[in-house]
């Protein structure tokens, strides 16, 4: 692996600095899609199932996208990378913005999907975990995945107003403009990796990626984090027409997504301490848990303005608080030098769980004009995931294991 590094040698903070804003932009598009659900399926005269298609294969391209976005980063540094991805995105909204037909709308949910998969936490995550010493990783990792939900925070009312003031169509075009930006912030980090002592690995990508298809928990791991996608991209895409269904005014989804959104800053960040304190494993068995519980409430509990948006509260603590355990376990696995691509085949899983679980709930909506078959599916993959993850083993392979021996 190339030895040169990023420019100038950039200090950790001002990496997570710029890494963050350009996942926070990009995650916090990609998770506001939803509210284009309506307006769109309205203009065009289509049912949601054809939008909930064509974002599922916003989450699958995504999923796809991720290993070889990761494998590149890790060889050549995020920047370039970073630049055809953004250019993918802005042709995507643009698709959807002169969309006429449902074909349209899948070409446009194609292109945004390798886009993302670029420029969002995961393709990013080992660009921080590279720089950051042990000590240290887990923590900058979650300050990652609190940009995204910041990101979140920010875009979904932004959105939500652009599309009541100018039209979704005007209010692509702002989107646009703001995703072109992050091909100049993304400067400076275009120089080559190296791993965070500035070592280089004698590794090579097919060495990586076998040794990590034999690893039981590496596995484990991955079958999990198909239930996170399951449950996010559900949520996301849905959340907005199950309130309006439920005969809530316009605005309790964008603000309950909202609210999402800022208790991920605070879930993420715990769970980027939690490790100090209690296994990987059994955090990400306890948050899965914990969403099948809070899931229960959107089939129990009186739908109102305060239960939605306080349900969303208490599940954005478990939102991507997965991301830094997760990341976390497969640096402890395998080191940092592959992270990314590695990373990468562990989303993949996770935006296949995106897909079916944007697709089926339109599919399902259409069939019975009801969300309960969706809750209840989420409900039972959160508790067969906390099931998953619990045996998985925290330690590092034996190659790496002697290497930190000899250290």
């Amino acid at each position: 692996m190339p030895t040169t590094s990023m420019r100038a040698n950039l200090p950790l903070w001002l990496a997570i600095l710029i890494v963050g804003i350009i996942v926070g932009v990009s995650m916090g598009r990609a998770q506001s899609m939803g509210l284009y659900l309506a307006p769109v399926t309205q203009a065009l005269g289509i049912g949601r199932e054809s939008f909930g298609l064509a974002m599922a294969l916003t989450q699958l391209l995504m999923g796809l996208g991720a290993p070889l976005s990761g494998g590149l980063i890790d060889r050549f540094g995020a920047g370039p990378i970073i630049t055809i991805c953004v250019l993918a995105t802005i042709a995507g909204l643009w698709c959807m913005y002169a969309a006429t037909t449902s074909a349209h709308l899948l070409l446009s949910g194609v292109l945004m999907g390798f886009g993302v998969s670029g420029t969002g936490v995961t393709s990013l995550v080992g660009t921080i975990g590279r720089l950051a010493p042990p000590q240290q990783r887990l923590s900058a990792i979650a300050s990652v995945g609190m940009a995204a939900g910041i990101g979140g925070f920010v875009a979904l009312p932004v959105m939500h107003l652009l599309i009541e003031m100018l039209g979704w169509q005007q209010s692509l075009l702002w989107l646009m403009l703001v995703t072109a930006l992050l091909i100049p912030l993304s400067w400076p980090i275009s120089g080559r990796p190296t791993g965070s002592s500035g070592a280089m690995t004698t590794q090579s990508y097919r060495q990586a990626l076998a040794e990590a298809l034999w690893h039981p928990s590496y596995w484990l791991l991955t079958a999990g984090f198909f239930v996170c996608g399951f449950h996010v991209a559900f949520i996301m895409v849905h959340l907005p027409a199950f309130t309006v269904d439920q005969g809530l005014p316009t605005w309790v989804g964008p603000v309950a997504l909202s609210v999402v959104g800022i208790a991920n800053i605070f879930g993420t960040f715990i769970a980027g301490q939690s490790g100090r304190f209690i296994a990987k494993s059994r955090g990400l068995s306890l948050i899965y848990l914990g969403r099948s519980v809070l899931f229960l409430g959107f089939l129990f509990l009186p739908i109102t303005p305060v239960t939605v948006i306080g349900l969303c509260g208490l599940l954005g603590l478990l939102w991507l608080a997965t991301i830094p355990l997760t990341s976390g376990l497969v640096a402890t696995f395998f080191g940092t030098a592959w992270m990314s691509m590695l990373f990468g085949i562990v989303f993949l899983s996770h935006q296949l769980g995106s897909f079916l679980g944007v697709w089926l709930a339109g599919r399902l909506y259409d069939m019975t004009h009801s969300y309960d078959a969706m809750w209840w599916i989420s409900i039972a993959l959160g508790l067969v995931s906390a099931l998953i993850n619990w045996p998985i083993r925290e330690q590092p392979v034996p190659r790496l294991a002697a290497q930190q021996g000899a250290a």
